[in-house]
Order: structure tokens, then C-alpha cells, then sequence
């Protein structure tokens, strides 16, 4: 890992978002690194779209802004990827978990993908909220293991 790792998470109000980011620090500090969450939104009602971000190193983190150059994008929504540049700014070398199916605009970027069907394993385990998909614990085990930034037994740990 770098000596800091910037995240940043996309989807919508009410699919987990937030809580996903959250988790994350809440698993980076339990491996022994630092860590914050950023959660970034207004009096958005569900469904709007909803941005967070992560910073994971070895040393403190003292920078607490909005990140412009992510190392990786985890994206809950693929319909975000019609109505905003999701990928604006990912670095070079950048990997994109995405929820759901190979995107050709995508696919034509230079940037490393993970895709994972996080909708269909959501309702296949009876995780929704109101008939809605709640995507971001299958997005959360997505990024864990095409990352291999935190482990899955912390994530695990701090779920539960």
C-alpha cells in the first residue's frame, strides 16, 4: 500500500453509502492503520446521488477535504454512470468496482475494473429495505477483495 490511499464512494441516498465508508475506517483501524470516512452530502432525499470518501495509510491523517484524485472508485449505482463523470479524476493506475455489468464507456478508460452483480446478491440474501436493494455490504466485500487494502475478517468483525 502506498503511504496513503484515497477512496471514493458513489451511489445514492439510502444505499448505504456513508455506512460503507464508515465501515471502512471502522476495518482499517482494526488491521492496525489509520483512517477517516468523509462523508459528503446536503439535505439530498433518497435516491439523490451521494458521495464519500476514504483515506487509509500507515502514518496519521490529518487532511480531512474532499478528494479530487482517487487511487480506486466504488460505484453502488451504474445508472450514476449516465448522469455524472464518476471516474473525473481517478489516477492513472485507478481501479472502479462497479455494481453491475461491463460498461463499455468504461471498459474503453485505461483504469483497472472490478465488476460485481452486488443487486442480484442483494436480493438473492433478502437484503432490502422497502422492496430497495441494499447493495452496499455486497459493494463493501467487492472492494475488500479486489483492493486487498483491508481484510475481510476485520470487515466481518465490524459488521457484526
Amino acid at each position: 500500500m502506498n503511504d496513503l490511499l484515497e477512496v471514493r464512494w458513489h451511489g445514492r441516498g439510502g444505499q448505504g453509502v456513508v455506512t460503507s465508508a464508515q465501515l471502512t475506517v471502522e476495518a482499517a483501524v482494526r488491521d492496525g492503520k489509520y483512517a477517516v470516512a468523509i462523508p459528503f452530502f446536503g439535505a439530498e432525499r433518497r435516491g439523490a446521488p451521494v458521495v464519500a470518501y476514504n483515506r487509509i495509510s500507515h502514518k496519521p491523517i490529518r487532511t480531512r477535504c474532499a478528494i479530487k484524485h482517487p487511487d480506486i472508485i466504488v460505484i453502488l449505482d451504474h445508472s450514476l454512470l449516465r448522469i455524472i463523470d464518476v471516474t473525473r479524476g481517478l489516477k492513472k493506475d485507478g481501479l472502479i468496482v462497479l455494481n453491475g455489468e461491463p460498461d463499455e464507456e468504461i471498459l474503453r478508460k485505461s483504469f483497472k475494473v472490478a465488476y460485481v452483480n452486488a443487486t442480484d446478491i442483494a436480493l438473492k440474501n433478502n437484503l432490502t429495505l422497502a422492496g430497495i436493494a441494499l447493495v452496499n455490504m455486497p459493494m463493501l466485500g467487492a472492494f475488500v477483495k479486489a483492493s486487498g487494502i483491508i481484510s475481510i475478517d476485520s470487515v466481518i468483525t465490524v459488521v457484526k
